[in-house]
Order: structure tokens, then C-alpha cells, then sequence
């Protein structure tokens, strides 16, 4: 079962109560990839002439695993500069992560498909969101069937090009959905401090990290989050005041 350490955050049990709309990353969240980021920008830096076990290679894995949760476009724009480049970069390793997915390389996280059905049963609008591009994104939903789950995904192409820790897709979201009344009625939940701080600048009334993916709880906490929680399994519990 899931535990919850909260933050010294004011936010009360009756404000998640109220929670209205409920925005999950996939990777690392709600899906488990195994690291397949890390071997898909093998392929990248493959691409753009980084050689494996270089002082370059290394510097840019380091910055990878550092910036899980940003939109991957983002990422190679800053280890390769030039945007012919980054994008390069990118189309090679939204095409080695894709090659994984339909290898059956990735798996819901334990009890994932059960929270978003239970948080939706109870009337919440849930809404994945990834800091892939759509066409990787349509990946992962195809190979878990996933296609219908949620009413909503995003990635940052759908919300400008801004991926996280910009603001932009939780507030897409919420423009889209019209689930909530109030930024404060939002929930966002993910792995990383990116997806954190998203959702701190978002204004959302719950900003949680879960420890099944890339961060831990000193990343979370230092980016804003309000809670920690071991899985996503347990979301529903703490919205319902149950736990």
C-alpha cells in the first residue's frame, strides 16, 4: 500500500476534496518504462556523433537523467545548440523510444489503470500529459490500450511547444477540460521535480511526487510539492480523505 508524507504545505483534506481535475505524467507515473529514456538517447547522441563512453557522452547523460520530466525537444536543444541539430536528435530518439514501446518494453505502474478509473468514478477528470512528442505519446496509449482511458492527453506540441516545468500543459488542461472552477481545484502528479514545479506554477491546489520514476523526495520537496507519495495507486485514497 501506498504511503503519503505530506509536506509542511497548508493545503487540507478538505481542499483535496474538492480536487476537480486531475493531471498525470505518463512515464514514470502512470507507466513504467524501465529506462527506456536512457537507452532511446543512446541513440540520439548516436546520431549526432557522441561516442559511447566519452566525456561527452557522460556529461549529456548526466544532463538527461538531471532533466526527466522536460520536453525532450527542449533537452537536446540544449546539448546540441543548433536547432538542425536538436532536431535530429530528437526524430532519432522518438524513434528508438517508439522501436522499445512496440518491442513491449514499457507496462502500466502497478495500479495506475485502477486510480485513474477509481478517480474518475468519483468524478474527477483525469488528463496524461508527457514531455514526449505525440507521436511517441499515441506509442505508449496504443501499447497499453490506453486510447480511451482519459478523456484528454497532452503533450507539449498541444499546449504551444512549452513542455515542462513550464506551466503550460496543466493549464491547457485545465482551458480544455473546464473540469474546474479554480486552479486550486487541480491536482498534478509525476516522478520528477519538473513535473512539480509545473505544477507549482500552475497554481494547482496539489502538487505531488510519486517514487516510481526518475526523483526522490528532496528533489520534490525543493521543487514545491505538497506531497510525496509512494505510487500513483494511492492518489485516490488521499483525494477522498480516506487516508
Amino acid at each position: 500500500m501506498s504511503t503519503l508524507t505530506s509536506s509542511t504545505s497548508s493545503t487540507s483534506s478538505t481542499t483535496l476534496t474538492d480536487i476537480r481535475l486531475v493531471v498525470l505524467d505518463m512515464a514514470g507515473t502512470t507507466v513504467a518504462d524501465g529506462g527506456l529514456v536512457e537507452r532511446a538517447f543512446a541513440a540520439a547522441a548516436a546520431e549526432l556523433g557522441v561516442a559511447p563512453g566519452s566525456a561527452e557522452h557522460a556529461e549529456h547523460l548526466a544532463y538527461v537523467r538531471a532533466t526527466m520530466g522536460e520536453s525532450k525537444i527542449s533537452v537536446f536543444r540544449h546539448l546540441f545548440g543548433a536547432e538542425d541539430r536538436a532536431q535530429r536528435a530528437n526524430t532519432a530518439f522518438e524513434k528508438a523510444y517508439g522501436d522499445l514501446v512496440d518491442a513491449g518494453l514499457i507496462a502500466p505502474v502497478p495500479g495506475a489503470r485502477e486510480a485513474v478509473e477509481e478517480l474518475a468514478a468519483g468524478g474527477r477528470t483525469v488528463v496524461l500529459t508527457t514531455g514526449f512528442a505525440r507521436v511517441t505519446q499515441d506509442a505508449i496509449l496504443d501499447a497499453l490500450g490506453w486510447q480511451d482511458l482519459v478523456p484528454l492527453t497532452l503533450c507539449p506540441a498541444d499546449a504551444g511547444g512549452r513542455g515542462r516545468p513550464y506551466p503550460d500543459m496543466v493549464l491547457e488542461a485545465f482551458v480544455r477540460t473546464k473540469a474546474a472552477e479554480d486552479v486550486r481545484q487541480v491536482a498534478v502528479v509525476g516522478d520528477t521535480s519538473y513535473d512539480v514545479l509545473s505544477g507549482v506554477r500552475a497554481g494547482a491546489g496539489l502538487v505531488a511526487g510519486v517514487r516510481t520514476g526518475a526523483h526522490g523526495d528532496e528533489a520534490f520537496r525543493a521543487a514545491g510539492a505538497t506531497h510525496v507519495l509512494d505510487s500513483v495507486a494511492g492518489l485516490p485514497a488521499l483525494l477522498t480523505g480516506a487516508r
